[in-house]
């Protein structure tokens, strides 16, 4: 099971490899789930359903940890979340929507992984090691550092009256969508397209995949699999109204190695990747997930 794994690795690096599994064979996806995405009216409320489930957006396997979690309202300012409360299977949150335009509510987070020799033997980074802190993590006359960075972003937007777009500016960090087609308007049969950048850019050849809600009562998953073209960009019509998971993802990508798949220098008995090593160390990992609601035309 891939969970081993995660625990491994820490609980930041659970969330950034649990977002990036997707697929039909990889059960376990990270979603948020808002009680609505488009609204009307004055001081609304929206509920917010957080977990991590074979099936989605049905609660079966565990609550998301939501600690990190910030509403952004449509001026850019940050909202608070409120009535945050994780039982056995889901976490749940409430965001006060005061004003006019579209919310980001997203949870997003990065971090270093790696190893390090040093007297002949190979140490572990620690777990849950941010990038400002990696410096010190490493201790004097450590040779042979191998560091892979982590990045997350999970996110939903909602609206209240007209769609606004301040919300939407990247910070430069990870995978982000930039959409073309607002997320809080769209409808079954119609295409919507969205770009997608890593650390700003738009980046070729990001795995998109979109799968509708209910899975857990239909035979077929329903999944839908992209590829970003070379602006970044990729178009989805909507089969049918619903809720949608989106998941893009990279990784175990390895700049500048051979086509052997091992890093340079990787190799020995003691190295990363040998016998008595830490273990081959992954490339850069980053993620992207949001859930869209599509309506009826």
């Amino acid at each position: 099971m891939k969970i081993s794994g995660l625990r491994r690795w820490g609980l930041l690096a659970a969330s950034v490899a649990m977002i990036s599994f997707s697929g039909a064979a990889q059960a376990h996806r990270q979603w948020m789930l808002p009680s609505a995405t488009v609204l009307s009216g004055d001081d609304m409320w929206v509920t917010v359903d957080a977990a991590v489930s074979n099936d989605l957006f049905y609660f079966e396997h565990f609550p998301m940890q939501i600690d990190n979690v910030k509403a952004i309202a449509p001026d850019g300012t940050e909202t608070k979340i409120e009535n945050a409360s994780t039982g056995r299977y889901r976490s749940t949150f409430d965001v006060h929507l005061t004003q006019k335009g579209t919310y980001k509510i997203v949870s997003a987070s990065t971090g270093v992984m790696g190893s390090y020799m040093l007297n002949g033997e190979t140490k572990r980074l620690p777990r849950g090691l941010s990038k400002e802190k990696l410096a010190a993590a490493i201790p004097a006359g450590a040779s042979d550092v191998r560091t892979s960075e982590m990045s997350s972003r999970n996110e939903i937007f909602v609206t209240v009256g007209a769609p606004t777009d301040l919300v939407f500016k990247p910070t430069g960090e990870g995978i982000e969508m930039v959409p073309v087609t607002h997320p809080n308007d769209l409808f079954s049969g119609e295409a919507a397209t969205f770009q997608f950048l890593l650390d700003g850019k738009p980046r070729e050849g990001l795995a998109v995949t979109v799968i509708p809600g209910g899975i857990r009562y239909r035979d077929s998953l329903g999944q839908i699999d992209l590829k970003t073209d070379a602006e970044g960009k990729v178009t989805v019509i909507w089969p049918e109204p619903g809720m949608y998971w989106m998941n893009v993802a990279m990784g175990r990508e390895r700049p500048g190695s051979g086509a052997s798949g091992k890093a340079p220098g990787a190799g020995g008995p003691d190295g990363p990747g040998g016998p008595n090593g830490a273990g081959p160390m992954p490339g850069r990992r980053a993620s992207y997930v949001t859930t869209l609601e599509v309506l009826a035309p």
